[in-house]
């Protein structure tokens, strides 16, 4: 079984800045990429930065590009996302998602964790 865990959200101020970790579980499983989403209330979901594997390629969507930075140490399964010069319109219920494989077996799995609240306010 495959279980995802964040932790590291809270209450920052503007400008402040916060660490997201994300480890997930399950031995057997190469994981092909991992990416962070969140999630506004009333708004729709959306991706935030996504880290892949074997290159460690990243990308993120443009509103947070030089201000977040997502990694992995790939000995423990976990990703990160250093989130520096907060905004307001960052607060939010950020997810961690992950999808890997488990051979012998030749298709994807996805997985998602449960996800930290991210409140930025003064």
């Amino acid at each position: 079984q495959v279980k995802l865990v964040e932790s590291g959200g809270g209450l920052v101020q503007p400008g402040g800045s916060l660490r997201l970790s994300c480890a997930a579980s399950g031995s057997t499983f190469s994981w092909r990429s991992m990416s962070w989403y969140r999630q506004a209330p009333g708004k729709e979901r959306e991706l935030v930065a996504t880290i892949t594997t074997p290159d460690g390629s990243t990308d993120y969507v443009d509103s947070v590009k030089s201000r977040f930075t997502i990694s992995r140490d790939n000995g423990k399964n976990t990703v990160y996302l250093q989130m520096n010069s907060l905004k307001p319109e960052d607060t939010a219920l950020y997810y961690c998602k992950a999808v890997g494989r488990s051979p012998p077996l030749t298709w994807d799995y996805t997985f998602w964790g449960q996800g930290t609240q991210v409140t930025v306010s003064s």
